[in-house]
Formats: C-alpha cells, structure tokens, sequence
C-alpha cells in the first residue's frame, strides 16, 4: 500500500508574514496538519478548510505530547496514504527536534522532505536592532539550548568555551535557567558587566526586550515579568543603540487596539494592526446577512446590462456581488457595458480581487461626496443608475443623483444585524488602562455597540476613539462618544493612519 509524505515545515518565529514561499505553498495543499505550539495557529489560514488540523503542545498545559506520541502520530497519518504538514515553530533543524521525527519517519519507511524557516535567533536580531555580527563587535555567533534533554547523562555545554568566546551568543529555551546560565559563565571567566538581552515574543506586536548586564539580567527579567518563548543575546551586540530598533518605534507598537464590526472585517482589520506592530483585540458588533436570494435582487441581476452605472459604496457589497455570481456559475460579463463606481478606494481595491477596475472613484468617500462628483465626471440626465448597497444606508446618494436626472433603483444586496456583544473583557481592560484605542469603521457598528456597552466608561477613562469617516464620528457624537481622531482617507488604512499620527505627535510632547 503507497504511503503518504511529510513535510517538516518551518513556520517562523511567530509573525504569519515571516513563513517561507514554500511553507504556506505545502499548506495549502495538506490533506493533515500537525502544528506545535510556537507555530503561529494563524497561518492555518493558508490551509484548505477540508484540511484535519491538529495542535501538539509540548510546552506546559493541557492535552500535552510527548515526542514519542507526535512521531507515532505522524506514521499513523502518513501511512494512510495523506500528505502531512509538521509545522513547526522557527527552523526544524534548530532545536526543533528534528532529528526524532524525521528518524521515525525513515524507519517507518515515510518519505519526508524539510523546508527550511526562520529561526527565533535570527529573527531577534532583525527586530530589535540587535545586530548579531555587526563587524564592529562580532565576527561570530553561536547558538546555544539553555535547555537539555532531561535524561542526556551529561552536558554537552561547553561553559568554559562559552565564557572566552568573543562574539554573539544566543540562548534559546533559556528563561527557566537564566541564572544559571549567567552564574556558569562567569564562574567559567566572562565578565559580570557583559552586555545581555532577553526578548519575548519575537516579531510579534506583544515582543518585549530587556536589556541589563549579565549578572543582572534575571533579575530584571522577573522584575519585567519576561515569560518565554523568549531568546537571551550575550555579548557586545546586546548593547546596540535604541534607534536601531525599528520594531518598537514604530508609532503603534504595543498599542492595544479593539476593531468593532462584522468577523470578517474585524480580521482584515486586525491583521493590518499586527502589520503596524499594534495588539487587535476584536469585538464582533453586527452580522451581515446577504440579500442575494430575494426575488429583488435576482430580478435585478437578470437585466443589469440595462444600467448605465452600478455603483458599490462599501467592500462588502462587492464581496458579496461576487459570490453570488460564483454560486450562480457567472461572472463579470453580467456587466454588459454598464459603468462601475465606488465609494472610496477599499471598494475599488476589492473589485479588483474580483478583475474589476472601477470607471470612477471620487476623491473624498462619503455618499454625498460619491453622488457630487459622479455627477461632474459623468451626464446622468435620464441613465439608469443601479445603487447595490445595505439596506440601512441613508437616502443621501439616492437624492443627490435624483437631482441631476438619473433614474436610480435602489437594491439592498446586504442587512446589517447586532450581535451581542461580549464585553466583560473589554470593560476589564479599559477600567484597568489596559487598552488604547477604540475603533469603529461604520456607523452601524458604533451606534450597536454602545447600544449595549457604557458611554461614561469610554469617556472618562484613558481610551482614545478613532473614527474612519464624518458619518461614523457623527453617529458617534450624537450618541455622546468624544472622538479623538478622524480618518482623512476613509478607509481602515486612513484610520490606522490617522492613529500613527496621533501617537507620533503625543511621543514628540513627550520629548519636549
């Protein structure tokens, strides 16, 4: 009987973004994957959704793995003829374990194949400035496991060697024996002052470094409440300059941000934050309902090529245009000669996912804005106008291409319902100062969302509101919400935009 094949793939060292070409290629494909702890549960994005996904946590917890019971997992998959991922956090082949899985694999007769990561090492450097091999310091580095195999009979740590060495050494696994490890080398004849770092997360928005000198590192760790996954830099490269870190200057690194709307926007939004090297924190305000199976709309769509114009004034109506059109085996030639427009640039980018370059998008996105300037660019005196939009938005547009003569139907392609809102964290959060900003990208979301949370909370705490348009921040005001910051491009980019600005200007008064 053909055997399946493995696939030991490095996932990075926690940012989705930083997985090779390669790794989320095989992911993709998997028929099974098999993911440790340190793998990012993000990237299982990449998997098919028929894919069987399956976390062996190794670290403290439940439902622990031993690696004797992930190798016999892994032949127990394999051999029933499927293509396994193992994904595994940072590079398999640097104290991943690699060696016992792909041994098991080649005495059970599985062929395997590995694809190289980004190791947690390398990746510490890159984003904290701490340059490993800077020529001006260290023309060496080495790499290190502050923890061994419990039942090895003996160290294969050399201290003494590691105590001379005069470049870089890095420590992986090393925050349980810290002092130990600090207590070796200068037992062994480094010095107590040598510069040492300890940095958590890496490359995640939550990544934080302490630097302090060797003997003082742990100490400073507990104090700072460093929890692993972590990695310790020792030598001269841990005492680069601030400046180098870009990571952390960044003007939304750390910055606990809560996105409010709709699940799938919310985790659009929120990996845009984790991109800004923000922390998301998402709250699901509404549910949207397609309208796309009633009587109204699939007459509409019968004899859209008898509009001139079809206009779309959010991403979610294109979103869910096109996959109705999927579903009914169609595509963009429903169109005919028709005219698109939408609202702002997130509508038009959207379109284009879907191979649609819109024939106009106006300079400033709000619906009076759309119908203003859609007038100027084109005659619309007696053309058949198609508005595919929510069927809570205002009557606006309808009126301002009334004016000028077009004949409009209106067609709800989506509704908008409330969710309840699972806020118990978040008013955990705020009274303890814990979060930062408070989004809202629609003015649906902010009027049901405060439909059921508490105006004074927002108002008399710490946490700053940001709006992504005047129609969202005049929702807001009406309710008795104080907004911070407006988008000036209205789009969740401007609104993330409009944040960076705020916080650069606040860490510039804190300078003077």
């Amino acid at each position: 009987m053909k055997k399946g094949f493995v696939y030991l793939v490095g996932a990075g060292p926690g940012e989705p973004g930083l997985i090779t070409l390669r790794g989320a290629e095989l992911l993709k494909t998997a028929d099974c994957v098999i993911y440790d702890r340190l793998a990012n549960p993000d990237l299982l994005r990449f998997a098919r959704t028929d894919a069987e996904t399956i976390p062996v946590p190794k670290r403290d917890g439940t439902g622990l793995f031993t690696q004797q019971q992930i190798n016999k997992l892994l032949i127990e998959k394999a051999s029933s003829r499927q293509t396994i991922v193992r994904l595994k956090g940072g590079d398999p082949c640097i104290f991943g374990r690699c060696t016992e899985e792909i041994t098991a694999l080649a005495e059970a007769g599985i062929g395997f194949e590995i694809v190289p990561g980004i190791t947690a090492g390398i990746a510490a450097a890159a984003y904290t400035g701490i340059i490993l091999t800077d020529r001006k310091y260290s023309s060496q580095v080495i790499f290190v496991t502050g923890h061994e195999a419990e039942a090895k009979p003996k160290s294969n740590i050399d201290w003494q060697l590691l105590a001379k060495f005069s470049g870089t050494i890095v420590f992986y696994m090393a925050m349980a024996n810290l002092d130990f490890i600090a207590e070796q080398l200068i037992k062994n004849g480094m010095s107590a002052q040598t510069p040492a770092a300890a940095i958590a997360n890496v490359s995640l928005p939550s990544q934080s470094t302490v630097r302090a000198s060797l003997r003082k590192l742990g100490q400073k760790c507990k104090e700072s409440k460093i929890e692993p996954p972590a990695i310790v830099v020792i030598g001269s490269a841990a005492a680069s300059e601030t400046p180098l870190n870009w990571f952390a200057q960044r003007p939304l690194s750390g910055s606990n941000i809560v996105v409010t709307g709709h699940r799938r926007g919310n985790a659009e939004f929120a990996a845009k934050i984790v991109r800004r090297a923000g922390i998301p924190l998402q709250l699901t305000t509404i549910k949207i309902k397609p309208l796309t199976q009633t009587n109204q709309f699939l007459q509409t769509l019968a004899r859209i090529t008898a509009y001139d114009w079809v206009i779309f004034t959010s991403a979610n109506g294109a979103i869910i245009f096109f996959d109705c059109l999927q579903g009914l085996g169609k595509d963009t030639r429903v169109f005919g000669s028709a005219k698109i427009a939408a609202i702002g640039s997130g509508t038009a980018a959207k379109l284009g996912e879907f191979g649609i370059k819109p024939d106009f998008v106006p300079t400033v996105f709000t619906s009076s804005q759309l119908g203003k300037q859609l007038i100027s660019f084109a005659n619309l005196q007696g053309r058949k106008v198609l508005l595919l939009r929510s069927r809570l938005a205002s009557s606006e547009l309808e009126k301002v291409l009334a004016q000028a003569g077009a004949q409009i139907d209106n067609v709800p392609i989506y509704s908008i319902t409330p969710e309840k809102l699972q806020s118990s964290q978040l008013i955990k959060e705020i009274t303890e100062g814990r979060i930062d900003w408070l989004t809202f990208a629609s003015p649906s979301s902010a009027r049901i969302f405060f439909e059921q949370f508490q105006i004074d909370l927002v108002n008399s705490g710490n946490v700053k509101v940001a709006s992504i348009g005047p129609v969202t921040s005049e929702q807001l005001k009406n309710l008795g919400v104080r907004v911070h910051v407006q988008a000036d491009e209205h789009t969740v980019d401007g609104l993330l935009n409009a944040m960076e600005k705020s916080e650069k200007l606040k860490r510039k008064l804190k300078k003077q």
